[in-house]
């Protein structure tokens, strides 16, 4: 199990857990506005909190709230690679649907067919399994890299 598996446990964050996840999303959010992307703040603002409830209570094996993880990748989508609204809110929704009781519909209906489209692509990816056989292995790496980029480029590049 790496240590971007989620692991539920009963206990909730902390005030200062709660401050920590705050700040993260805000230094997203303000790198967003940053940028020369139109400002849909307010999708971005939902994905978040749809993210951060639906993985209430879950913990990465390190013990940290696991909403850090989708934060970090959102932040990376934006500040580093230069991505907008819809790749942020893919990115911080990027697990929903793997790791907890959200469905693809939900979040069609919540964030459109585009956001939905990309959380499904990566949620795909991470559900193909790989051969024993090393070259094997290789090309179903560069298969499901070709079909997630049919799709949409941002599948991998939020993987």
């Amino acid at each position: 199990m790496s240590d971007s598996t989620p692991i539920p446990q009963p206990l909730l964050t902390t005030p200062e857990e709660d401050r920590q996840i705050e700040a993260a999303f805000q230094d997203v959010l303000d790198g967003y506005l940053r940028s020369n992307h139109r400002k849909k703040v307010e999708i971005v603002e939902r994905a978040f909190r749809f993210a951060r409830e639906a993985h209430k209570g879950i913990r990465r094996r390190s013990g940290e709230p696991y909403i850090l993880h989708p934060i970090a990748v959102a932040r990376i989508a934006s500040r580093e690679i230069g991505l907008g609204s819809t790749s942020i809110c893919a990115a911080l929704l990027h697990d929903v649907v793997e790791d907890t009781v959200m469905t693809e519909e939900e979040l069609t209906e919540e964030f459109g067919p585009e956001v939905s489209l990309i959380v499904s692509g990566v949620t795909k990816l991470a559900q193909l399994k790989y051969s024993a056989d090393k070259v094997e292995e290789q090309a179903e790496n560069l298969r499901k890299m070709f079909l997630a980029m049919a799709k949409d480029i941002r599948v991998i590049i939020i993987k």
